[in-house]
């Protein structure tokens, strides 16, 4: 014996009189729902937005702080990075170039469009670094002494002796 079971377009009979029963009794059943839920089934179903705060008439102003002078000094990250920061915010203010290499065979590259970078320095501070292009820089101590020549060469050094 064979049985085809086929689908049928549209609502079946059943789904049919659910929603025909439910329709002709919304009013009862929202009553229930009402005295079941405190209130709260009319809520729900027609929620009234928030009422929108009434303005009180003060205006708040901050006036911003007194603009502080950079406090520049120079950092060598993690990533080896070596720019020239600011010591109160941290932010970088100029990028001076990378240390590039591994272990010791590491090595100072200034940051110019020669070395592949697309944010060169400024003339002015890349005459006075030229010399250091290519200085090795095997360990943590040749770090710090890269970092005291180039804070001496840019006149940083008071603020590099305050920072540490």
């Amino acid at each position: 014996m064979v049985h085809i079971i086929s689908k049928r377009d549209g609502p079946h009979r059943e789904e049919t009189a659910a929603k025909d029963f439910i329709q002709k009794n919304r009013t009862k059943i929202d009553a229930v729902a009402n005295h079941l839920t405190g209130g709260r089934w009319q809520e729900l179903r027609n929620p009234t937005p928030p009422p929108q705060p009434q303005p009180s008439g003060k205006l708040w102003y901050t006036p911003p702080g007194r603009p502080r002078e950079a406090e520049p000094y120079v950092r060598i990250s993690l990533n080896g990075r070596v720019v020239i920061a600011d010591l109160a915010s941290g932010r970088q203010l100029h990028f001076v170039g990378e240390l590039r290499g591994k272990g010791q065979s590491r090595y100072f590259a200034l940051a110019t469009r020669e070395n592949g970078l697309f944010e060169p320095l400024d003339e002015e501070i890349r005459k006075v670094l030229a010399d250091l292009e290519g200085a090795s820089v095997p360990d943590e101590t040749s770090e710090q002494r890269l970092e005291q020549v180039i804070s001496g060469r840019l006149g940083l050094d008071a603020v590099a002796k305050s920072a540490e």
